[in-house]
């Protein structure tokens, strides 16, 4: 079982926005600036690992402690984060 996903965020020059790329099945962030899309990363993507990636049998069986997803999440360098 994966547990480990990344997150990273890319300018997306054409709309003015950061955009997420990700492992992580139903992650689609769209945000100005990069504490926002930080934030709302935070705030959606261990709830989407767990509804996309766990099964309810997995939930039922596997301990806790192996169940917890890590995030590497990838912060854009100081030069996009303006």
């Amino acid at each position: 079982m994966q547990r480990t996903y990344f997150v990273r965020a890319v300018w997306d020059k054409e709309a003015g926005v950061f955009v997420s790329e990700s492992d992580i099945i139903g992650l689609h962030i769209e945000a100005e600036t990069v504490d926002e899309f930080e934030a709302t990363m935070r705030d959606v993507a261990t709830d989407l690992v767990i509804a996309n990636h766990i099964s309810p049998e997995q939930l039922e069986t596997v301990p806790l402690r192996e169940l917890i997803p890590t995030i590497v999440w990838e912060r854009p360098g100081p030069e996009m984060a303006a």
